[in-house]
């Protein structure tokens, strides 16, 4: 049998293969985000791969299961710096994050079960970026969404403790008491399921224009799913590949994705059944949900006026005018994402009927009418949380075994399959 491009890519570099077998015996067998001393081996394992990065990640892909996650980690974030090493011009990152009910989280593995010392992380990651290029600076912004443990407060006052001059905090209480356009219709923070709050934090990041430097405007999660170092591979298509909006992806072939919990065939459902509501819209994204994008501030600026969605299903809307203000302004990027179910707030909700019954308002919106598409929107307005259970419990097979990546010109599954699975459980 021929060797595929990963596979050869290994043999043909043993100076890569001894690289990789040497490291490998000293990387973490259980690697944890929330670990500093974890965290520096990946940082400083990149430096190591910095001379082919690319080879280096060939080589890992090649042999996935040989080779610890660590060195996954470390092979992204060398991509990343690279691009960072290489900027033309000086860039700006905004990177804003919503909190709620990370009072536990935000506190050192020690001091909690749950704790991951989050922002102490997150910003250790920006300044190991940072430390790439003078022409690279960014700023970590939090968002808090309601919490009533005060979230932002506990943010604030970290912050200031540990003399954290580049990261602010912004209260989506404050932007809907003072009535400003971009709260929408939100009358309390009990409204919004995360997207009020990065909606706001990427509407006030991006009206602060620095005229001698791109601005780049991106969210992630309060967790530490993804290392913010991998923000270089985001920042790549919109700075050097003419691309508007850079989109994390755990469902690429060079994605490294570690997940806990049952929601992979969950998963496949609702990207089946969104797909099928805004076909052809976004016919390339399958992974809307991943909380690691990037956007030009420029284009920012463009979308985030008149939204339908402040919940969890705001991404999807951001996509949908990002593509309808620029056709192929859209670029997947694959990523390391490592899942923290560690006290989620979107798992506890199970928000993804709520979420398709958005994405059905937002095909009607956006979108011209399709009698394909309209059978969706009519069937999924029609559920109810009780058949959405029987749906997630009996998912078909033609959905539940394929591959996410081709659901955008896969329709096998019809609504009236969905009704006869309802009516028989």
């Amino acid at each position: 049998m021929a060797a595929q491009p990963h596979e050869k890519a290994l043999t043909d570099n043993p100076s890569i293969q001894a690289v990789l077998n040497r490291l490998t015996a000293t990387a973490p067998k259980d690697f944890l985000s929330a670990k500093a001393e974890h965290q520096s081996f990946v940082e400083q394992t990149a430096a190591t791969f910095l001379e082919e990065p690319e080879k280096i990640e060939n080589a890992l892909l090649g042999e996935r299961g040989r080779y610890p996650l660590a060195l996954h980690v470390a092979a992204k974030l060398a991509k990343a710096k690279e691009v960072v090493t290489k900027l033309r011009q000086p860039v700006k990152l905004s990177v804003v994050f919503a909190v709620y009910k990370e009072h536990h989280r935000i506190l050192r593995p020690e001091e909690h079960n749950s704790g991951e010392d989050f922002l102490r992380r997150k910003v250790a990651q920006l300044d190991w970026l940072a430390s790439s290029s003078p022409k690279f600076s960014w700023e970590l912004v939090a968002v808090d969404d309601g919490c009533p443990e005060g979230s932002g407060h506990l943010i604030e006052q970290l912050a200031k403790d540990e003399g954290f001059e580049n990261v602010r905090v912004l209260f989506l209480e404050h932007a809907i008491r003072e009535k400003l356009a971009i709260a929408g219709s939100l009358h309390s923070t009990d409204e919004s399921r995360k997207g009020g709050s990065i909606v706001y934090g990427m509407w006030e990041t991006s009206q602060r224009v620095e005229a001698d430097k791109e601005h780049v405007v991106a969210f992630t999660d309060a967790d530490l799913s993804t290392h913010l170092g991998q923000a270089g591979l985001l920042l790549d298509p919109l700075l050097n590949g003419g691309k508007e909006v850079a989109l994390g992806s755990r469902r690429e072939t060079a994605s490294i994705v570690v997940k806990k919990g049952t929601r992979n065939v969950r998963g496949k459902l609702f990207i089946y059944l969104w797909k099928r509501m805004l076909s052809p819209a976004l016919i390339e994204i399958t992974d809307t949900q991943c909380g690691f994008k990037a956007f030009r501030a420029e284009t920012a600026r463009g979308i985030l006026h008149d939204l339908l969605e402040r919940g969890f299903a705001f991404d999807i809307e951001l996509l949908l005018k990002a593509e309808q203000r620029s056709s192929n302004c859209l670029a997947r990027v694959p990523i390391a994402w490592i899942d923290s179910e560690a006290e989620s707030t979107t798992t506890a909700l199970n928000p993804y009927l709520t979420m398709l019954k958005s994405i059905a308002g937002m095909s009607r919106k956006y979108l011209p009418s399709h009698p394909e598409a309209e059978d969706f929107v009519t069937f999924i307005e029609s559920l109810d949380e009780d058949q959405w259970s029987q749906l997630v419990e009996n998912v078909p097979g033609a959905i539940a075994c394929a591959d996410p990546l081709c659901f955008g010109r896969f329709d096998e599954v019809t609504p009236d399959d969905l009704r006869l699975i309802l009516n028989n459980t």
